[in-house]
């Protein structure tokens, strides 16, 4: 009966570690990742010459004059109706970008 005691007890410990292997495992591999995208967005010149695509997500500090200057559309308010107040901007608004290309 000692033996039976003793080998769950062990199974248990080992189970126990291995569910702390994968989660520390997990938690790594996310700050690796989130690490990573960071310093690659960190490293390269901020949104300089990047067009945009035709759907744009609000960033943090962004005004609609800014991503207007950024993506070359001046006519972002007339083309979302959705945006009813153009102060009132936030991040996480999705818009609808049409880079200014030629004479409308």
């Amino acid at each position: 009966m000692v033996c039976v005691c003793s080998s769950t007890a062990m199974a248990e410990r080992i189970s126990w570690y291995c569910a702390l292997f994968l989660a520390l495992m997990l938690v790594l591999s996310y700050c690796e990742s989130s690490t990573g995208e960071y310093t690659v967005h960190m490293l390269q010149p901020k949104d300089v010459n990047k067009p945009c695509d035709e759907i744009y997500v609000v960033r943090e500090g962004e005004t609609l004059q800014t991503i207007s200057e950024k993506c070359g559309d001046p006519y972002i308010v007339e083309e979302n109706p959705h945006i009813h107040d153009p102060d009132d901007v936030f991040p996480g608004l999705v818009i609808k970008i049409n880079p200014f290309t030629h004479i409308r």
